[in-house]
């Protein structure tokens, strides 16, 4: 098996998140062969919470093949939600309504405890409690919603159903139904990685870049990593944390990538009030999502697209800005907005909306971690939890939810 990903760039324009102050995270060149406890491949979001938490009590190397966060992290609009890219009702019908519940629940607790991880140490990302506003579109129109709020509801989950004329009360919004919850959160994710990563190194852990994997052979007393340095990195675990750039040779079953792009405007826009609170996106197929950041610009981004490589042409990220500020207008016509930043990156997609966060079939004591959906912030807490608890030879209760 060979642990170079496949090489993509991951971002076509200029994303808000690349003039974000405080990326600075210490880095080296792999000049020595290293042993370690844990390798992880990957120096972004994934890469950082896998960091964060095996540092606690491992000794720790980080590669990856470009500079810290100049990944898929840096093409996030970072909307932290614990609802998945499939509605609880449908999940419930693809994998059964227990194990359905465990993945929302799973999920909302996952936020919480990003939130909680945030505070504890103390990292300067922007971090904000929100809700969600999901409005019915050519997806799941307003009768879906209606179930699925009471669908949520019944397992604890705090959603609320708004009709037409609620929705147009509350949001100025005309559409047919809405549904409400609490729970969710934004941020900047470039912060929020640099200051995980940051706060691994002074427990101990080593950030080492560029190095790309080329090898991984595993024996029964760890993994041997060969890399493009010509220096060989020894770990008696090493764990995968390469977003939406699979490993070659793990297996993806019912994983594909696809392209989306995003836009934020210049700061403090004329807006509705209510958005600074909120996080917005619809039951569309393409759809539409909006929230506003900290210094008070608007973020919009979707008009996904099944293609690998559509979000490298740029003559397309012009048009892509135009249909997504098309769209905001119509949806709020009183907001004035005015671009300041587009970009476009690769983006993940499953079948059932959850990620795959599993063993590497063939190399022992080897994970590989793939965000698949558009709760990638989300589920790197998830896996962060997953494998370290492994790593530490117990087991998680919802380890099954997201084997492949």
């Amino acid at each position: 098996m060979t642990g170079a990903t496949q090489k993509r760039d991951l971002r076509t324009g200029r994303s808000l998140w690349t003039d974000s102050p405080g990326l600075g995270v210490p880095a080296r060149a792999l000049s020595t062969a290293i042993s370690v406890d844990v390798a992880i491949v990957g120096a972004g979001i994934s890469g950082a919470f896998m960091a964060y938490e095996l540092s606690k009590d491992h000794t720790v190397a980080v590669l990856d093949r470009r500079p810290p966060l100049r990944g898929s992290t840096l093409a996030s609009t970072a909307l932290l939600q614990w609802e998945i890219d499939l509605p609880l009702t449908v999940l419930t019908e693809q994998i059964g309504a227990a194990r359905a519940h465990r993945a929302y629940l799973r999920s909302r607790k996952a936020v919480d405890d990003l939130i909680r991880i945030v505070r504890e140490a103390r990292i300067p990302c922007g971090l904000r409690p929100k809700s969600s506003l999901y409005l019915a579109g050519d997806a799941y129109g307003h009768r879906a919603l209606e179930t699925e709020a009471r669908a949520r509801a019944a397992i604890g989950l705090d959603s609320q159903y708004l009709g037409r004329a609620e929705l147009q009360g509350r949001f100025g919004i005309d559409r047919t139904g809405a549904i409400v919850s609490t729970g969710s959160a934004s941020g900047d994710p470039a912060r929020l990685a640099a200051g995980l990563l940051r706060r691994a190194h002074a427990r101990g852990a080593r950030i080492w870049s560029p190095v790309e994997v080329t090898q991984a052979v595993s024996d029964p007393d760890g993994v041997s990593l060969l890399t493009d340095t010509g220096h060989a990195v020894r770990a008696k675990s090493v764990v995968f944390c390469c977003g939406y750039e699979f490993p070659k040779d793990v297996p993806t079953p019912g994983a594909s990538i696809i392209s989306t792009w995003a836009l934020a405007s210049k700061p403090r826009p004329r807006h509705p009030a209510w958005l600074r609170d909120m996080l917005v996106w619809e039951a569309s197929d393409p759809y539409l999502y909006l929230r506003m950041a900290g210094d008070g610009r608007i973020i919009v981004g979707g008009e996904d697209e099944p293609s690998p490589g559509a979000h490298e042409d740029t003559q397309k990220l012009k048009r892509k800005c135009a249909t997504l500020t098309a769209k905001l207008e119509s949806l709020l016509p009183d907001v004035d907005l005015e671009v300041d930043y587009s970009w476009a990156g690769a983006f993940g997609s499953s079948t059932t909306g959850l990620p795959s966060i599993t063993p590497v079939e063939g190399i022992d004591h080897t994970w590989a971690v793939m965000g698949f959906g558009g709760n990638g912030i989300t589920y790197s807490v998830i896996a962060s939890q997953i494998v370290s608890t492994e790593i530490r030879g117990k087991l998680d209760q919802d380890a099954d939810l997201y084997r492949a």
